[in-house]
């Protein structure tokens, strides 16, 4: 009997709860000399890196990663709305990242930093720890796989055939037929960015409560079987 050739692609996704949170904040300054906005922006960038500082360890946390930028400075000319240059406005900047293992630590840093002058938080970015998420990739394109096998087993089925047996397994597209129709490629990873809503009145918990989205983790296989 002629062997059939079965050509599928198999998918798989799953959510999992985020482990970390990497806030970017930054401070800026401006006034009509190099100068004071430098200044004001040097003395505000000091007091959030020892807020940084106090919390950092690299395995406990609550912030086990961190790094801050040079102080930026540049100034521009503006223009009124009669079409006069008015004189020159300086500009400061410093910019930090950090890393939280901690959500409620975290909430509570961005309260204190925000009440800095001229501070302000960026977004944050939710993700899983390095470890967890070599261990769900690992995962998902396991079941994306038994996805593939599951749905050559049904198309042989339906044809009358019996048991499928693989004779390539491929990231999307590597297989040359075109089988993947845009799919994504390999494992991707979805993260939320956004600052949540506010926490309890009681005083218990900081009032404000983020909320982070579970990380979508998917993978997508191209696969070929033969059916007898």
């Amino acid at each position: 009997m002629t062997d059939t050739t079965i050509t599928v692609q198999g998918r798989f996704s799953a959510f999992y709860p985020a482990e970390r949170a990497t806030v970017e904040v930054s401070v800026h300054h401006e006034a009509s000399k190099r100068q004071p906005a430098f200044d004001a922006t040097v003395a505000a960038a000091d007091v959030v890196r020892d807020n940084i500082v106090a919390l950092h360890d690299s395995t406990a946390g609550p912030i086990t990663w961190w790094s801050s930028e040079n102080v930026q400075v540049w100034n521009e000319k503006p223009w009124n709305n009669e079409g006069k240059q008015l004189p020159p406005v300086f500009h400061a900047r410093v910019g930090f990242t950090a890393k939280f293992s901690d959500f409620t630590a975290l909430a509570r840093w961005i309260e204190s930093v925000s009440s800095v002058d001229s501070v302000s938080v960026g977004s944050i970015d939710w993700a899983l720890t390095e470890a967890r998420t070599t261990a769900v990739t690992a995962e998902v394109r396991s079941r994306a796989v038994k996805d593939a096998v599951s749905k050559a087993s049904v198309y042989a089925q339906s044809i009358g055939l019996g048991t499928v047996t693989a004779v390539a397994i491929a990231d999307p597209g590597m297989l040359g037929d075109q089988v993947h129709g845009g799919g994504t490629p390999e494992a991707a990873f979805m993260r939320a960015k956004s600052l949540g809503g506010v926490g309890g009145a009681d005083g218990s918990e900081p009032s404000l409560s983020l909320k982070p989205e579970d990380i979508e983790v998917s993978a997508v296989v191209d696969a070929r079987f033969v059916a007898r």
